[in-house]
Protein backbone atom coordinates (compact mmCIF):
# COMPACT_ATOMS: atom_id res chain seq x y z
CA UNK A 1 0.00 0.00 0.00
CA UNK A 2 0.82 3.39 -0.33
CA UNK A 3 0.89 6.86 1.15
CA UNK A 4 -2.64 8.74 1.04
CA UNK A 5 -0.38 11.35 -0.40
CA UNK A 6 0.82 9.51 -3.31
CA UNK A 7 -2.01 8.20 -4.49
CA UNK A 8 -2.82 9.70 -8.21
CA UNK A 9 -5.24 12.62 -8.57
CA UNK A 10 -8.45 11.60 -10.32
CA UNK A 11 -10.41 14.04 -12.44
CA UNK A 12 -13.20 16.25 -11.07
CA UNK A 13 -16.40 14.88 -13.14
CA UNK A 14 -17.89 17.45 -14.90
CA UNK A 15 -20.41 19.70 -13.02
CA UNK A 16 -24.38 18.87 -13.45
CA UNK A 17 -26.67 21.18 -13.39
CA UNK A 18 -28.72 20.92 -9.82
CA UNK A 19 -31.74 22.21 -11.17
CA UNK A 20 -34.24 20.77 -14.06
CA UNK A 21 -35.29 22.17 -17.43
CA UNK A 22 -38.03 24.52 -15.78
CA UNK A 23 -36.35 25.84 -12.89
CA UNK A 24 -36.64 29.43 -12.99
CA UNK A 25 -40.26 29.51 -14.47
CA UNK A 26 -43.79 29.80 -12.97
CA UNK A 27 -46.34 27.80 -14.73
CA UNK A 28 -50.18 28.49 -14.79
CA UNK A 29 -52.02 24.95 -14.25
CA UNK A 30 -56.15 25.46 -15.12
CA UNK A 31 -57.15 22.11 -14.77
CA UNK A 32 -59.88 20.87 -12.26
CA UNK A 33 -59.12 16.97 -13.38
CA UNK A 34 -55.75 15.09 -13.22
CA UNK A 35 -54.57 18.97 -12.14
CA UNK A 36 -52.49 17.19 -8.81
CA UNK A 37 -50.60 14.90 -11.89
CA UNK A 38 -49.85 18.16 -13.92
CA UNK A 39 -48.46 19.93 -11.23
CA UNK A 40 -46.22 16.96 -9.60
CA UNK A 41 -45.09 17.17 -13.24
CA UNK A 42 -43.85 20.47 -13.51
CA UNK A 43 -42.47 20.75 -10.01
CA UNK A 44 -40.24 17.66 -10.60
CA UNK A 45 -39.07 19.69 -13.65
CA UNK A 46 -38.50 22.75 -11.25
CA UNK A 47 -40.94 24.86 -12.55
CA UNK A 48 -43.25 27.02 -9.39
CA UNK A 49 -47.14 26.27 -9.87
CA UNK A 50 -50.11 28.09 -9.53
CA UNK A 51 -53.22 26.07 -9.76
CA UNK A 52 -56.54 27.83 -10.46
CA UNK A 53 -59.28 25.15 -11.40
CA UNK A 54 -61.34 27.27 -13.97
CA UNK A 55 -64.01 24.97 -13.49
CA UNK A 56 -65.46 22.30 -12.01
CA UNK A 57 -66.72 18.51 -12.40
CA UNK A 58 -70.21 18.12 -11.86
CA UNK A 59 -71.00 14.19 -12.18
CA UNK A 60 -75.25 13.97 -13.45
CA UNK A 61 -75.69 10.47 -11.81
CA UNK A 62 -79.20 11.65 -10.89
CA UNK A 63 -80.07 14.22 -13.74
CA UNK A 64 -83.05 13.47 -15.50
CA UNK A 65 -81.58 14.77 -18.73
CA UNK A 66 -79.26 11.92 -18.51
CA UNK A 67 -81.99 9.50 -17.37
CA UNK A 68 -84.03 10.71 -20.15
CA UNK A 69 -81.53 10.07 -22.65
CA UNK A 70 -80.29 6.21 -21.30
CA UNK A 71 -84.03 5.02 -21.68
CA UNK A 72 -84.02 6.61 -25.14
CA UNK A 73 -81.45 5.01 -26.47
CA UNK A 74 -82.41 1.40 -24.53
CA UNK A 75 -85.98 1.97 -26.29
CA UNK A 76 -85.05 3.30 -29.25
CA UNK A 77 -81.00 1.75 -30.52
CA UNK A 78 -78.87 4.35 -32.56
CA UNK A 79 -77.23 2.94 -34.89
CA UNK A 80 -73.72 3.93 -34.09
CA UNK A 81 -72.33 5.38 -30.27
CA UNK A 82 -69.36 7.58 -29.74
CA UNK A 83 -67.77 7.57 -26.72
CA UNK A 84 -65.35 10.43 -25.90
CA UNK A 85 -63.90 10.43 -22.18
CA UNK A 86 -63.03 7.25 -20.28
CA UNK A 87 -64.51 9.22 -16.89
CA UNK A 88 -67.84 10.52 -18.83
CA UNK A 89 -68.04 6.71 -20.23
CA UNK A 90 -67.78 5.11 -16.69
CA UNK A 91 -69.77 7.81 -15.31
CA UNK A 92 -72.59 6.64 -17.88
CA UNK A 93 -72.32 2.68 -16.96
CA UNK A 94 -72.12 3.41 -13.44
CA UNK A 95 -75.33 6.01 -13.52
CA UNK A 96 -77.45 2.84 -15.41
CA UNK A 97 -76.08 0.65 -12.68
CA UNK A 98 -77.78 2.85 -9.95
CA UNK A 99 -80.87 3.58 -11.95
CA UNK A 100 -81.15 -0.53 -12.46
CA UNK A 101 -80.62 -0.33 -15.89
CA UNK A 102 -76.97 -1.02 -16.31
CA UNK A 103 -77.18 -4.45 -17.52
CA UNK A 104 -79.96 -3.00 -20.10
CA UNK A 105 -77.78 -0.06 -21.04
CA UNK A 106 -74.50 -2.68 -21.42
CA UNK A 107 -76.83 -5.10 -24.06
CA UNK A 108 -77.79 -1.79 -25.82
CA UNK A 109 -73.94 -1.15 -26.10
CA UNK A 110 -73.10 -4.41 -27.05
CA UNK A 111 -75.23 -4.23 -30.42
CA UNK A 112 -74.17 -1.22 -31.78
CA UNK A 113 -71.59 0.11 -33.75
CA UNK A 114 -69.10 1.84 -30.82
CA UNK A 115 -66.15 4.24 -31.28
CA UNK A 116 -64.01 5.46 -28.83
CA UNK A 117 -61.90 8.30 -29.03
CA UNK A 118 -58.39 7.16 -28.17
CA UNK A 119 -56.65 4.51 -25.39
CA UNK A 120 -58.16 5.50 -22.23
CA UNK A 121 -61.51 5.82 -23.46
CA UNK A 122 -60.85 2.31 -25.66
CA UNK A 123 -59.63 0.79 -21.68
CA UNK A 124 -63.32 1.83 -19.93
CA UNK A 125 -65.07 0.38 -23.23
CA UNK A 126 -63.35 -2.96 -22.41
CA UNK A 127 -63.56 -2.94 -18.79
CA UNK A 128 -67.17 -2.63 -18.96
CA UNK A 129 -67.51 -5.85 -21.01
CA UNK A 130 -67.58 -4.48 -24.57
CA UNK A 131 -65.21 -3.79 -27.15
CA UNK A 132 -64.96 -1.06 -29.74
CA UNK A 133 -65.06 -1.23 -33.54
CA UNK A 134 -62.77 1.60 -34.48
CA UNK A 135 -60.33 4.05 -32.14
CA UNK A 136 -58.47 6.73 -34.24
CA UNK A 137 -54.93 6.34 -33.84
CA UNK A 138 -54.59 10.40 -32.84
CA UNK A 139 -57.11 10.83 -30.16
CA UNK A 140 -58.96 13.32 -32.21
CA UNK A 141 -62.36 14.32 -32.61
CA UNK A 142 -61.70 15.56 -36.06
CA UNK A 143 -60.62 11.97 -37.67
CA UNK A 144 -63.90 10.45 -35.45
CA UNK A 145 -65.59 12.70 -37.45
CA UNK A 146 -63.72 12.31 -40.57
CA UNK A 147 -64.54 8.49 -40.29
CA UNK A 148 -68.23 9.00 -39.82
CA UNK A 149 -68.38 11.45 -43.33
CA UNK A 150 -66.83 8.91 -45.16
CA UNK A 151 -68.73 5.98 -44.25
CA UNK A 152 -72.01 8.11 -44.52
CA UNK A 153 -74.27 8.92 -41.95
CA UNK A 154 -77.91 10.26 -43.97
CA UNK A 155 -80.39 8.61 -42.31
CA UNK A 156 -78.49 7.33 -39.19
CA UNK A 157 -78.62 7.67 -35.39
CA UNK A 158 -75.54 8.52 -33.61
CA UNK A 159 -75.53 8.79 -29.96
CA UNK A 160 -72.18 11.07 -29.11
CA UNK A 161 -71.81 10.94 -24.69
CA UNK A 162 -70.67 14.73 -24.22
CA UNK A 163 -67.86 15.78 -22.18
CA UNK A 164 -69.08 18.79 -20.46
CA UNK A 165 -70.05 21.08 -23.41
CA UNK A 166 -71.21 20.93 -27.27
CA UNK A 167 -68.24 19.29 -29.37
CA UNK A 168 -67.28 23.01 -31.13
CA UNK A 169 -68.91 21.44 -35.52
CA UNK A 170 -68.92 18.24 -34.71
CA UNK A 171 -72.90 17.87 -33.73
CA UNK A 172 -73.34 20.09 -37.02
CA UNK A 173 -71.62 18.56 -39.02
CA UNK A 174 -72.99 14.99 -38.32
CA UNK A 175 -76.35 16.43 -38.86
CA UNK A 176 -75.97 19.00 -42.02
CA UNK A 177 -74.81 15.48 -43.45
CA UNK A 178 -77.91 13.99 -42.72
CA UNK A 179 -77.91 12.35 -39.19
CA UNK A 180 -80.01 11.94 -36.39
CA UNK A 181 -77.30 13.13 -33.19
CA UNK A 182 -78.25 12.19 -29.82
CA UNK A 183 -76.32 13.79 -26.73
CA UNK A 184 -75.56 11.71 -23.87
CA UNK A 185 -74.39 14.67 -21.24
CA UNK A 186 -72.45 12.49 -18.55
CA UNK A 187 -71.10 15.26 -16.36
CA UNK A 188 -70.78 19.13 -16.65
CA UNK A 189 -68.67 22.05 -16.25
CA UNK A 190 -69.32 24.77 -13.67
CA UNK A 191 -67.54 27.73 -12.51
CA UNK A 192 -65.59 26.75 -9.54
CA UNK A 193 -67.08 27.68 -6.00
CA UNK A 194 -64.43 29.46 -5.07
CA UNK A 195 -63.77 32.05 -7.25
CA UNK A 196 -60.97 34.03 -5.81
CA UNK A 197 -57.37 31.96 -7.11
CA UNK A 198 -58.96 31.86 -10.92
CA UNK A 199 -58.84 35.98 -10.13
CA UNK A 200 -55.11 35.56 -8.44
CA UNK A 201 -53.94 33.44 -11.53
CA UNK A 202 -55.77 35.94 -13.48
CA UNK A 203 -53.93 38.86 -11.91
CA UNK A 204 -50.59 36.98 -12.01
CA UNK A 205 -50.67 36.25 -15.92
CA UNK A 206 -51.32 39.90 -16.79
CA UNK A 207 -48.70 41.36 -14.46
CA UNK A 208 -46.54 38.44 -16.22
CA UNK A 209 -46.22 36.59 -13.07
CA UNK A 210 -45.98 33.48 -15.18
CA UNK A 211 -43.83 32.10 -17.94
CA UNK A 212 -46.34 29.81 -19.16
CA UNK A 213 -50.52 29.32 -19.02
CA UNK A 214 -51.60 25.52 -19.45
CA UNK A 215 -54.88 24.00 -20.85
CA UNK A 216 -56.19 20.64 -21.00
CA UNK A 217 -59.95 21.23 -21.46
CA UNK A 218 -61.60 23.71 -24.28
CA UNK A 219 -64.20 24.78 -20.96
CA UNK A 220 -61.41 25.66 -19.26
CA UNK A 221 -59.91 28.13 -21.88
CA UNK A 222 -63.48 29.51 -22.11
CA UNK A 223 -64.45 30.03 -18.19
CA UNK A 224 -61.04 31.63 -17.98
CA UNK A 225 -61.83 33.87 -21.13
CA UNK A 226 -65.51 34.51 -19.88
CA UNK A 227 -63.60 35.73 -16.01
CA UNK A 228 -61.22 38.01 -17.29
CA UNK A 229 -64.16 39.46 -19.53
CA UNK A 230 -66.24 39.95 -16.66
CA UNK A 231 -63.47 41.69 -14.99
CA UNK A 232 -62.49 44.37 -17.73
CA UNK A 233 -59.28 42.37 -18.01
CA UNK A 234 -59.66 40.40 -21.50
CA UNK A 235 -57.72 42.70 -23.22
CA UNK A 236 -54.82 42.57 -20.81
CA UNK A 237 -55.12 38.92 -20.55
CA UNK A 238 -55.15 38.34 -24.54
CA UNK A 239 -51.91 41.42 -24.62
CA UNK A 240 -49.75 38.98 -21.93
CA UNK A 241 -50.80 35.82 -23.70
CA UNK A 242 -50.00 37.12 -27.46
CA UNK A 243 -46.41 38.29 -25.99
CA UNK A 244 -44.93 37.24 -22.66
CA UNK A 245 -47.27 34.55 -21.13
CA UNK A 246 -47.03 31.40 -23.52
CA UNK A 247 -50.30 29.23 -23.89
CA UNK A 248 -49.67 25.58 -23.63
CA UNK A 249 -53.05 23.65 -24.54
CA UNK A 250 -53.08 19.34 -24.55
CA UNK A 251 -54.54 19.80 -27.73
CA UNK A 252 -55.88 21.50 -30.83
CA UNK A 253 -59.56 20.85 -30.01
CA UNK A 254 -58.71 22.56 -26.22
CA UNK A 255 -57.01 25.53 -28.00
CA UNK A 256 -60.49 26.79 -30.09
CA UNK A 257 -61.16 29.24 -27.06
CA UNK A 258 -58.35 31.26 -27.33
CA UNK A 259 -57.58 30.85 -31.21
CA UNK A 260 -61.17 32.27 -31.48
CA UNK A 261 -59.26 35.33 -29.90
CA UNK A 262 -56.23 35.49 -32.60
CA UNK A 263 -53.87 33.41 -29.73
CA UNK A 264 -51.48 31.21 -30.68
CA UNK A 265 -51.13 28.52 -28.47
CA UNK A 266 -48.34 25.37 -28.47
CA UNK A 267 -49.61 21.69 -28.48
CA UNK A 268 -47.67 18.01 -28.04
CA UNK A 269 -48.20 15.82 -31.21
CA UNK A 270 -49.61 13.69 -29.00
CA UNK A 271 -52.59 14.64 -26.92
CA UNK A 272 -51.29 13.47 -23.09
CA UNK A 273 -49.90 15.37 -19.86
CA UNK A 274 -46.47 13.89 -20.16
CA UNK A 275 -45.71 15.17 -23.81
CA UNK A 276 -47.42 18.74 -22.80
CA UNK A 277 -44.98 19.19 -20.31
CA UNK A 278 -41.87 18.02 -22.11
CA UNK A 279 -43.03 20.31 -24.95
CA UNK A 280 -42.73 23.08 -21.93
CA UNK A 281 -39.52 21.99 -20.86
CA UNK A 282 -38.39 22.83 -24.45
CA UNK A 283 -40.55 25.68 -25.18
CA UNK A 284 -39.62 27.89 -22.04
CA UNK A 285 -35.70 27.58 -21.85
CA UNK A 286 -35.58 28.63 -25.26
CA UNK A 287 -37.62 31.88 -24.87
CA UNK A 288 -35.24 32.47 -21.78
CA UNK A 289 -32.65 35.14 -22.87
CA UNK A 290 -28.82 33.88 -22.29
CA UNK A 291 -26.19 36.96 -22.47
CA UNK A 292 -21.85 36.50 -22.07
CA UNK A 293 -21.55 39.19 -19.19
CA UNK A 294 -18.01 39.59 -17.66
CA UNK A 295 -16.61 36.35 -18.54
CA UNK A 296 -20.13 34.23 -17.27
CA UNK A 297 -22.71 32.87 -19.35
CA UNK A 298 -26.05 34.62 -17.77
CA UNK A 299 -29.84 33.17 -18.68
CA UNK A 300 -32.56 35.07 -17.30
CA UNK A 301 -35.50 33.48 -16.80
CA UNK A 302 -39.27 33.98 -15.29
CA UNK A 303 -38.67 34.50 -11.63
CA UNK A 304 -34.55 33.30 -11.69
CA UNK A 305 -31.27 33.21 -13.29
CA UNK A 306 -28.92 30.95 -14.13
CA UNK A 307 -25.39 31.75 -14.35
CA UNK A 308 -22.65 29.67 -15.38
CA UNK A 309 -25.35 26.80 -15.32
CA UNK A 310 -25.90 27.31 -11.69
CA UNK A 311 -29.48 28.27 -10.40
CA UNK A 312 -29.85 32.22 -8.89
CA UNK A 313 -32.89 32.82 -7.05
CA UNK A 314 -33.87 36.61 -7.61
CA UNK A 315 -36.13 38.33 -5.60
CA UNK A 316 -39.07 40.16 -7.88
CA UNK A 317 -37.43 43.55 -7.64
CA UNK A 318 -34.44 42.68 -9.11
CA UNK A 319 -35.53 40.75 -11.80
CA UNK A 320 -37.21 43.68 -12.71
CA UNK A 321 -34.54 45.63 -12.90
CA UNK A 322 -32.55 42.95 -14.63
CA UNK A 323 -35.25 42.98 -17.25
CA UNK A 324 -34.69 46.43 -17.89
CA UNK A 325 -31.02 46.19 -18.05
CA UNK A 326 -31.39 43.41 -20.56
CA UNK A 327 -33.56 44.49 -22.94
CA UNK A 328 -30.62 46.50 -24.29
CA UNK A 329 -27.22 44.55 -22.85
CA UNK A 330 -24.39 47.09 -22.36
CA UNK A 331 -26.32 49.91 -22.20
CA UNK A 332 -26.64 52.33 -19.49
CA UNK A 333 -29.96 52.53 -17.97
CA UNK A 334 -30.66 55.35 -15.80
CA UNK A 335 -31.77 55.84 -12.13
CA UNK A 336 -35.00 56.83 -12.96
CA UNK A 337 -36.12 54.29 -15.87
CA UNK A 338 -34.88 51.44 -13.37
CA UNK A 339 -37.44 52.57 -10.74
CA UNK A 340 -39.95 53.33 -13.23
CA UNK A 341 -39.33 49.22 -13.80
CA UNK A 342 -39.71 48.67 -9.87
CA UNK A 343 -43.24 47.32 -8.94
CA UNK A 344 -44.68 50.25 -6.25
CA UNK A 345 -41.28 51.91 -5.83
CA UNK A 346 -42.75 55.31 -6.18
CA UNK A 347 -40.01 57.96 -6.29
CA UNK A 348 -37.18 57.17 -4.05
CA UNK A 349 -33.89 56.64 -6.40
CA UNK A 350 -32.69 54.98 -3.02
CA UNK A 351 -35.49 51.84 -3.78
CA UNK A 352 -33.05 51.70 -6.43
CA UNK A 353 -30.12 51.28 -4.99
CA UNK A 354 -31.74 48.98 -2.42
CA UNK A 355 -32.78 46.48 -5.25
CA UNK A 356 -29.44 46.24 -6.86
CA UNK A 357 -27.56 45.39 -3.89
CA UNK A 358 -30.08 42.52 -3.34
CA UNK A 359 -29.79 41.86 -6.78
CA UNK A 360 -25.99 41.45 -6.76
CA UNK A 361 -26.03 39.31 -3.43
CA UNK A 362 -28.62 36.93 -5.11
CA UNK A 363 -26.60 36.49 -8.79
CA UNK A 364 -23.62 35.68 -6.54
CA UNK A 365 -20.82 37.62 -8.83
CA UNK A 366 -21.25 41.66 -8.65
CA UNK A 367 -19.53 42.00 -11.25
CA UNK A 368 -21.87 41.31 -13.47
CA UNK A 369 -23.76 44.60 -13.20
CA UNK A 370 -21.77 48.18 -13.03
CA UNK A 371 -22.29 51.17 -11.64
CA UNK A 372 -21.78 53.95 -13.79
CA UNK A 373 -21.27 57.02 -11.88
CA UNK A 374 -24.15 59.90 -12.13
CA UNK A 375 -25.90 57.75 -14.84
CA UNK A 376 -26.96 54.54 -14.03
CA UNK A 377 -26.26 50.87 -14.37
CA UNK A 378 -24.81 48.33 -17.24
CA UNK A 379 -25.17 44.61 -17.58
CA UNK A 380 -21.01 44.29 -18.30
CA UNK A 381 -21.92 42.75 -21.35
CA UNK A 382 -18.55 41.18 -22.95
CA UNK A 383 -16.95 42.60 -25.59
CA UNK A 384 -16.88 40.36 -28.05
CA UNK A 385 -20.98 40.61 -27.70
CA UNK A 386 -21.33 44.40 -27.90
CA UNK A 387 -21.50 44.41 -31.37
CA UNK A 388 -24.23 41.62 -31.52
CA UNK A 389 -26.48 43.56 -29.12
CA UNK A 390 -25.69 46.92 -30.30
CA UNK A 391 -28.99 47.31 -32.14
CA UNK A 392 -31.34 45.28 -29.64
Amino acid sequence: MYDEQQRPERPEPPEQPDHGPLAGFTVGVTAARRADELGTLLQRRGAAVIHAPALRIVQLADDSELLAATKQLIAQAPDIVVATTAIGFRGWIEAADGWGLGDDLLACLGGVELLARGPKVKGSVRAAGLTEDWSPSSESMAEVLDRLLEEGVEGRRIAIQLHGEPLPGFVESLRAAGAEVVGVPVYRWMPPEDIAPVDRLLDATVSRGLDALTFTSAPAAASLLSRAEKRGLLPELLAALHHDVLPACVGPVTALPLQAHGVDTVSPERFRLGPLVQLLCQELPARARALPVAGHRVEIRGHAVIVDGALRPVPPAGMSLLRALSRRPGWVVARADLLRALPGAGRDEHAVETAMARLRTSLGAPKLIQTVVKRGYRLALDPAADAKYADT
